[in-house]
């Protein structure tokens, strides 16, 4: 019996004293003003480096390719190119631009001589607001015909000279909203 009153008093003074514990903490607990973990830090807040796009915004130039299109990519004697344009929005969110005739610009070329453009004669021009489906191009409705004559805006009354043919090469450029196409389709007029 004095064997386990000893081993008890023994406890309850290693309780107490705490051997490896540190002078003036004889408490046997950790004090209630000492920090036991690390203060919560709010996390850091990134800012955007550019405007996240929502849906319904305007199309913005790195998310849209214009392509210029013929019909054909060579035309005989009397057959007139059929000109008209995709759109494709390589965005993630539905954009808009004004595809319509008021904004789109087909131009020809040959070597660094502008021959047509089909905003010298242009009769009734509009705007047409559109909405671009991500990944889903967009084409003209109906071709605009050219009848492989020279325009100019001093030109839309009366006949107009004829475009050099026999095997000519001839380069079409589309524009839409201020939107270019990245490049121009060849054609050769026979």
């Amino acid at each position: 019996m004095l064997l386990g009153l000893v081993a008890v008093v023994v406890a309850v003074v290693l309780i107490f004293v705490r051997p490896g514990a540190s002078q003036g903490d004889d408490s046997g607990t950790a004090p209630e003003n000492t920090p036991t973990a690390a203060p919560n830090e709010p996390e850091p807040t990134t800012i955007p480096t550019e405007p996240v796009a929502v849906d319904g915004d305007p199309c913005a130039p790195e998310k849209i390719t214009v392509e210029a299109v013929t019909d054909k990519s060579s035309y005989e004697a009397g057959e007139q190119p059929q000109l008209s344009v995709t759109i494709t929005n390589t965005g993630k969110n539905i954009c808009v631009l004004n595809a319509g005739t008021k904004a789109q610009l087909f131009t020809i070329t040959s070597g660094t001589e502008v021959y047509w453009s089909s905003t010298d004669c242009q009769v009734d021009p509009i705007d047409a607001e559109v909405s671009l489906i991500p990944g889903t191009p967009i084409s003209s409705s109906a071709p605009i015909v050219w009848d492989r004559t020279r325009s100019t805006p001093e030109t839309c009354e009366g006949p107009r000279e004829a475009v050099p043919a026999g095997g000519a090469s001839y380069h079409l450029a589309v524009s839409v909203d201020g939107f270019e196409s990245a490049e121009k389709k060849q054609f050769l007029l026979y």
